[in-house]
């Protein structure tokens, strides 16, 4: 036992291999993370500010839309800037501290984004499923639980997995073969035996995550079939294209996670794994406001409307 916590007291940082050891694809890496950042942090604050600022999206469909942007932002400002800081300053060190928050926000965001788009597909299903109820259904108060209850479902699932994993023994060299501090390759540090807890908090993840992607399966079916029974060819064309993208997102998302956190671990790096976590932390928050938002009728009009009063204010 004295062992082990001397072996703790050690772990004051960790080394986060990224992309590349050489200097300039670290430059290239750095200038495309940037970017990618830029178009987040753009369209996830368009979709903050605009239904704020616009009294005609003050509906459940924007609210949860809101707290899907502000989760977005955050979850990929937890990873995309120290990556960032990281490959411009040729250093690959986070501290202990570091890595815990890292592992700690981006749980509780990742886990909070999946309860908010599983209220989303609910939404969804009352709005077209059931039009003649759904002001009652989905009231103010119903879809202030529901974001509550997302993200204190998150806050609680994020704290399970920091004690589960920080509560353990790291033996051996501390390099984690990944762009930020990832559960899958923390494990993979651990002392012999010292898994068993995050094993278990992983095991009620799978059960969490199939719970909330069979729920949004169920929406989706009766959505769907509520669409098939439309009459016009065109409000069913309207219909599949704006609920088809939400489905393939949440699909992406829940697939490379759960691809990342449940296969074996290997002890050398594989360029595969760096890549399947670009897809569910980095191109969800991406992509996000243009499949969800941005393409919206009514948010291209509120934009188009906020731009004619900022132009016109300012020529006057």
């Amino acid at each position: 036992y004295t062992d082990k916590m001397a072996n703790v007291s050690m772990v004051t940082e960790f080394l986060l291999l990224g992309f590349s050891e050489v200097w300039e694809l670290q430059l290239v890496h750095a200038a495309l993370f940037l970017l990618v950042y830029l178009v987040a942090l753009t369209g996830n604050l368009l979709i903050l500010a605009i239904p704020t600022l616009d009294q005609h999206l003050h509906s459940p469909m924007y609210f949860f839309l809101r707290n899907l942007s502000l989760l977005d932002l955050c979850y990929i400002t937890t990873t995309v800037p120290k990556s960032i800081l990281n490959s411009l300053t040729n250093s690959r060190s986070i501290s202990f501290l570091g890595c815990t928050t890292q592992v700690l926000l981006m749980i509780l965001f990742g886990g909070s984004e999946f309860f908010i788009l599983t209220a989303m597909s609910y939404d969804r299903y009352a709005a077209i499923c059931c039009p003649l109820r759904y002001d009652t259904i989905m009231d103010q108060e119903v879809c202030r639980k529901m974001a509550t209850a997302s993200w204190l479902s998150g806050g609680l699932y994020s704290l399970m997995h920091r004690a589960a994993t920080f509560s353990s023994h790291f033996c051996g060299p501390r390099i984690i073969h990944q762009f930020f501090c990832d559960v899958p390759q923390l494990l993979k540090l651990m002392c012999p035996g010292e898994a068993r807890a995050e094993i278990c908090a992983l095991v009620l993840s799978v059960i969490l995550c199939l719970g909330c992607f069979v729920s949004i399966l169920v929406s989706y079916v009766h959505i769907f079939l509520a669409v098939l029974k439309m009459p016009a060819t065109k409000g069913r064309t309207k219909a599949f294209s704006t609920c088809l993208p939400h489905l393939i997102v949440v699909f992406l998302y829940l697939c490379t996670g759960s691809f990342a956190h449940l296969k074996p671990p290997s002890s050398s790096p594989s360029k595969l794994g760096l890549l399947v976590s670009v897809f569910y932390t980095v191109l969800p928050p991406t992509l996000n406001p243009l499949i969800y938002s941005l393409r919206n009728k009514d948010m291209k009009a509120a934009l188009g409307k906020i731009f004619s009063v900022h132009f016109i204010s300012r020529v006057n």
